[in-house]
């Protein structure tokens, strides 16, 4: 008998997640919606990148937290120095968010409910993450540079609880589109 670990509460949190009945309601309402918006049709193939052999939210995300990121280090590291730049980051990260967030709901509408209820805590949350980083990019327009760079290291702290829940779906669930030819290949 193989007895494992105890599981870190993140772990036990994400499984409640999982099996978290009460947001069927949610993803049954949008899933129509979604489905017909991002995940039907050629468009729904073009966003869950099928062309690219692979899922073209993760490539996506990376730009959207790169940026955003790369905002805060910039705020730490420079100490005002150089707002107009991290402004110019987080403003990059907005921008990006939208075609990423198209790419993701592509994604949900072909996985499976576990996984939908996940991604749909994963979409608030990025939302929220969202929030914040409007809120740093409308505080730097209007001079107040410590007030954006502390809104950025909140939204900092909000992708990181959505980053972790879109590597859960990618990592440990089966939600990413790849090319069957990757199917069965030893390494």
């Amino acid at each position: 008998m193989v007895t494992h670990p105890a599981a870190p509460t993140i772990v036990r949190w994400t499984q409640r997640l999982e099996d978290a009945a009460g947001l069927d309601g949610p993803v049954k309402a949008l899933e129509p919606h979604i489905r017909t918006a991002f995940g039907s049709g050629t468009r729904g193939a073009i966003l869950r990148g099928d062309w690219l052999g692979h899922a073209l939210h993760p490539v996506l995300t990376d730009v959207v937290v790169g940026t955003w990121i790369s905002s805060s280090v910039l705020d730490l590291a420079g100490r005002g120095q150089w707002s107009a730049q991290a402004r110019t980051l987080v403003g990059t990260g907005i921008i990006a968010f939208g075609p990423t967030a198209w790419t993701g709901w592509a994604q949900w509408s072909d996985a499976g409910l576990r996984e939908k209820r996940v991604g749909l805590v994963h979409a608030v949350v990025n939302a929220a993450a969202l929030s914040a980083y409007v809120g740093s990019w409308t505080a730097r327009r209007r001079g107040r540079d410590r007030a954006g760079a502390r809104w950025a290291l909140l939204g900092a702290a909000v992708s990181g609880v959505g980053g972790y829940l879109g590597g859960h779906l990618v990592t440990t669930r089966p939600v990413a589109t790849h090319h069957p030819a990757f199917d069965g290949r030893a390494g």
